[in-house]
């Protein structure tokens, strides 16, 4: 049986592949994540979730490698993650009122047959009206600084949205799920 390996540091993406109920090993690709000139956000997403799997994959022979990857943008500008509480407040009052494309890129690499499977998932997200109060409300007691578009649309920061709009909640949160386990069952995993 090949072992599953998810390609991520990050805790949401860890908790979204457990729900399978499958084990799995995780190593952070540590890959620079920085935008290529004129690299338009689905691009860095896509690039990015391939990067994470082939930087993996030389650790794991025999493997499903899974890489994922999420970049956003509003209005032609590209969003990320906030990192600290100030871009955080920044980019909410950016996005107040506007609607953001999230874009989710999933890659799974199999290392024994080098066989590649790649998609991305668009999920629209329109942004309530906000204003400092419920801005500083929500940081205070969510603090999404590791979330591109600062939304933790999993917890609180649902309540920062006037509606979404996609294929699969979970991509929103991180990591395909239903891309995913269809691209699993095609190379012969079962849940």
């Amino acid at each position: 049986m090949l072992t599953i390996v998810l390609a991520s540091s990050s805790p949401y993406r860890r908790e979204l592949l457990s729900r399978f109920k499958l084990p799995f090993d995780v190593f952070n690709p540590d890959i620079d994540e920085t935008p290529l000139i004129d690299e338009k956000a689905k691009n860095i997403s896509f690039r990015l979730a391939r990067e994470k799997a082939f930087k993996v994959a030389p650790h794991y022979a025999n493997s499903l490698i899974i890489g994922s990857d999420q970049t956003a943008e509003c209005q032609n500008q590209i969003i990320e993650k906030p990192n600290t509480h100030e871009n955080a407040v920044k980019q909410l009052h950016f996005l107040s009122g506007k609607i953001a494309t999230f874009y989710t890129s999933l890659c799974l690499l199999n290392t024994k047959t080098e066989q590649v499977q790649e998609c991305i998932v668009d999920f629209e997200v329109k942004y309530k009206e906000l204003n400092q109060k419920i801005i500083e409300s929500y940081l205070l007691k969510e603090q999404p600084y590791n979330c591109v578009g600062s939304v933790k649309s999993e917890g609180l920061g649902i309540t920062l949205l006037e509606y979404i709009k996609g294929e699969d909640p979970t991509a929103l949160i991180g990591l395909p799920l239903i891309k995913l386990s269809h691209m699993l069952q095609n190379e012969g995993v079962t849940f």
